[in-house]
């Protein structure tokens, strides 16, 4: 049930850009949310009415007079109809999954048209991107994605989301900005794949990684004609992502590591970070059993994609 708004807020041009306070259940698009202003089209169409209406008057035509009332009839009903494309829809932000750093956020909005007529020509648009559209028929409900830019870890807000349509004859435009309380969680952008792993031979209680085997997994390299066939990484090939041999410190099998913050090598933060993410993934992506140190924060040895979402959540809320 929506809450009242005092006067104050309800002129806020802010609230006719970016919508009221964020809202985490469905939205019903009433007269309340639904703005209509004319389009460029629109104004044209209102300085042609003007014309023929002076026309009419200067020469008393009668069939110019019929002419400028028929169409500024039109001009009017145009009014109800564009404001009926979008009452009554409700709509919705669904669950969305994290992303790295530097990629594309992308945002699931589901519309509900519980109407019994055609919604046509609906936009959909966030700040700085392109808009989407779709047609919904009665009693249907459309997924749409939209895609937000992302630029360093951390929790990643959506952007107040704006439905519009100029239905029907795009003299108007009939606008509903919409603040969803929904956000993804950003992982710190990974290092460049091939990055030299962290010292061996040190204690588990000391910084750097370190190996119960026999010997220390250094990360993964391009293929190269010769190596061994037991050392081809054969989850990334099956991902598409290429042909990658697993690196050893003595050709042997790795059996768990340590991936500690402290053995990164930068002096900036972000860029620890971002070398640590590169371990956890490839760790994660060998079928390694690694454990996990943050400052404050320790993640026993473990594997399989829990273990390494957990890794991944922890460096983009430290």
């Amino acid at each position: 049930m929506s809450t009242a708004l005092t006067l104050k807020e309800r002129f806020r041009l802010r609230r006719f850009l970016e919508g009221e306070k964020p809202i985490d259940r469905p939205v019903l698009l009433s007269h309340r949310r639904i703005f209509i202003l004319p389009s460029k089209t629109g104004l044209g169409f209102v300085l042609l009415i003007a014309v023929l209406l002076l026309i009419a008057f200067i020469y008393n035509n009668n069939l110019a007079y019929m002419l400028t009332f028929l169409l500024a009839s039109i001009f009017i009903l145009t009014i109800l109809h564009n404001f009926r494309s979008l009452v009554g829809l409700v709509v919705s932000a669904g669950k969305s999954p994290a992303v790295f750093a530097g990629a594309d956020a992308a945002f699931t909005v589901y519309i509900d048209n519980p109407g019994e007529y055609h919604r046509y020509n609906l936009h959909l648009r966030i700040a700085g991107r392109d808009a989407r559209k779709t047609d919904i028929g009665p009693r249907q409900k459309v997924r749409i994605t939209l895609h937000s830019g992302t630029r360093q870890r951390g929790w990643h807000r959506l952007p107040p989301v704006t439905f519009y349509s100029y239905f029907p004859l795009g003299l108007f435009r009939a606008w509903a900005p919409v603040n969803f309380n929904a956000k993804i969680l950003v992982y710190p952008q990974p290092a460049e794949t091939g990055s030299i792993w962290p010292g061996s031979g040190e204690s588990g209680s000391d910084n750097g990684s370190r190996s119960q085997g026999n010997d220390d997994f250094h990360g993964l390299q391009e293929y190269q004609s010769g190596d061994p066939i037991r050392r081809i990484h054969w989850q990334a090939f099956a991902k598409g992502q290429g042909l990658y041999s697993k690196q050893y410190s003595d050709g042997g099998a790795s059996q768990e590591i340590w991936l500690d913050y402290a053995a990164t090598r930068s002096d900036h933060n972000e860029q620890r970070l971002s070398q640590l993410c590169r371990w956890v993934i490839d760790a994660d992506q060998a079928g390694m059993v690694f454990g996990f140190r943050l400052p404050g924060f320790t993640l026993q040895p473990g594997s399989g994609p829990a273990h390494c979402r957990k890794c991944l959540e922890a460096m983009a809320l430290f």
